[in-house]
């Protein structure tokens, strides 16, 4: 079980979740959001510490693992899932290059700081897990809104890229996907409609129990897609031959 942890985009939602659960199971928690009130309302729940950090800034980044290391001298387990939707369309009507640009500045480059920022630090504390937000859009579409689901795609591919050299330094690191989740990335209507369709809506909980069972788990390099009800579902991607010359 990890000792430290620090979760980002903790104000709300599954990263709230994930903070509570770590909480509950005896870890420092060091909850990490732009939202200073619901930040550390949360912090001040699980007893941990709260870092205002906008996860779009490196130095943030890295003054969030800094901070960490500085109040509970080591990282054990890191969540990068701060992140946002409705990066717009294409169209002459819904295309916005101001939206697209925050919505990759939150979603990868976020998480590309973040894992310059902790990688190196959970390696020289001994090792440890790092888990990043992905989606179910990272592995299927989302026509409405396909900015969102290009910047799910490549979390994964840096995900699936970093692991093998990271896992040589101790680091495991793996991507969830969840499918429809009550947070507030998703408005009232929106839910109305899930709901109505028949479709599960699962609870930021049960996304933050899997979470912590991937956490412990010895995997790397895995992407698990988490639904209402249901354990965490390892992706199985393609194995590419590349062509030889010689064969």
């Amino acid at each position: 079980m990890a000792q430290v942890a620090v979760v980002t985009g903790a104000a709300s939602g599954i990263g709230a979740a994930v903070a509570r659960h770590f909480g509950r199971l005896g870890a420092q928690v060091v909850v990490a959001d732009i939202d200073e009130a619901g930040g550390a309302a949360v912090a001040e729940e699980v007893g941990g510490l709260f870092v205002r950090t906008d996860t779009t800034r490196e130095k943030d980044n890295l003054a969030l693992i800094d901070a960490t290391v500085a109040a509970y001298g080591g990282l054990d387990f890191v969540h990068l899932n701060a992140g946002i939707g409705d990066g717009g369309g294409f169209g002459q009507d819904d295309y916005d290059a101001e939206r697209q640009h925050r919505v990759l500045a939150v979603n990868l480059h976020g998480v590309m700081f973040g894992l310059h920022a902790a990688l190196p630090v959970l390696s020289a504390h001994g090792g440890g897990s790092l888990v990043v937000t992905s989606s179910m859009a990272g592995v299927g579409m989302a026509p409405f809104d396909p900015v969102y689901a290009a910047t799910k795609y490549g979390v994964i591919g840096l995900v699936r890229s970093l692991a093998p050299t990271w896992r040589d330094k101790g680091v495991r690191i793996n991507a969830i996907c969840p499918g429809f989740v009550r947070t507030p990335i998703l408005p009232p209507e929106a839910i109305d409609y899930i709901v109505g369709e028949g479709f599960a809506l699962a609870e930021p909980a049960e996304i933050a129990a899997s979470v912590a069972e991937i956490a412990a788990s010895e995997e790397a390099g895995c992407a698990y897609v988490l639904q209402a009800g249901r354990a965490p579902e390892p992706v199985a991607f393609p194995r590419l031959d590349l062509v030889r010359t010689d064969t």
